[in-house]
């Protein structure tokens, strides 16, 4: 399978990027900034002409994808103006898929977030752990786009039901150097509450993405994708006490993941294995 995947040169298309690569997909990166040779184009998502030029052939680079994986974006809210992060991501996300659907690929994974779900929780969610199973709650401009590519979906899927859209709502990116800050969390439940105490290990993303591409079947869905634990030392029925009051509770372990990652562990077979515990020491 030829995969063509946006934002290649991003803190998670790097990784998605080597794993696919390492379990033999042929992947070719699209993104503004990346380094030249035979598996990187330069293309400008905004452009909706480099977009489907990009995707339907690049001299003697390749001749057509199989797949989109949709990674490129601005990644998070206040990095630029409300504006520019609404302009470049929806004009990016509508470009990749249009341009796809129009070339007649029919197997899109996507980068949607963990945003969707309430983030940074001010409004306390529903229940915890939070699942898919609630509407949308955005509550910045970043998380507006991310609804509204979702909607884009099942409105495409409708018009197109061959059509495999895969919407993965990843949680905050994590690599191996990241996690020596892990233990400072503790200090304050409130550090870190703004996504219920969450991360995903870069590697396990790239996991989720595979597994999107071998067996979502056509349609749209969206899953949560985070680690299977949270980012703190301290168990989660005391920082939930502390947090957020009054809030409706359903099961939960010590340590399990306050993001539930059920619905992807039953439909895709997503399986995390890594965990910041196994990178500090005395965690």
């Amino acid at each position: 399978m030829r995969i063509a995947l946006t934002g290649s040169s991003g803190k998670l298309g790097t990784v998605v990027a080597r794993e696919l690569r390492a379990a033999g997909y042929d992947v070719i990166g699209l993104d503004l900034v990346g380094t030249r040779g035979p598996d990187f184009v330069q293309v400008d998502l905004t452009d909706y002409g480099q977009v489907v030029d990009a995707l339907a052939a690049v001299n003697d680079r390749h001749d057509g994808f199989d797949a989109v994986v949709h990674l490129g974006a601005i990644p998070a809210p206040g990095i630029r103006s409300d504006v520019a992060t609404f302009h470049n991501n929806m004009t990016a996300t509508f470009n990749v898929f249009w341009a796809a659907v129009r070339l007649g690929i029919r197997r899109l994974v996507y980068a949607s977030s963990e945003t969707v779900l309430g983030l940074p929780f001010d409004v306390p969610p529903p229940y915890i752990p939070v699942d898919e199973e609630y509407p949308p709650r955005p509550e910045s401009v970043y998380s507006l786009v991310k609804t509204l590519e979702e909607r884009m979906a099942v409105e495409l899927v409708r018009w197109h039901p061959d059509l495999s859209i895969t919407g993965l709502r990843f949680s905050n990116v994590m690599v191996p150097e990241d996690y020596e800050a892990f233990p400072s969390y503790d200090d304050d439940a409130a550090t870190r509450k703004w996504n219920l105490w969450g991360y995903i290990d870069a590697r396990d993303g790239a996991h989720a993405v595979q597994r999107a591409l071998e067996v979502a079947p056509p349609g749209f869905e969206t899953y949560i994708i985070a680690a299977a634990d949270t980012v703190m030392s301290r168990p989660n029925a005391e920082l939930v006490a502390e947090v957020f009051p009054g809030v409706e509770t359903r099961e939960f372990g010590e340590h399990d993941t306050l993001l539930s990652i059920g619905k992807a562990r039953r439909l895709l077979g997503y399986d995390p294995q890594h965990s910041w515990r196994d990178h500090v020491a005395g965690s």
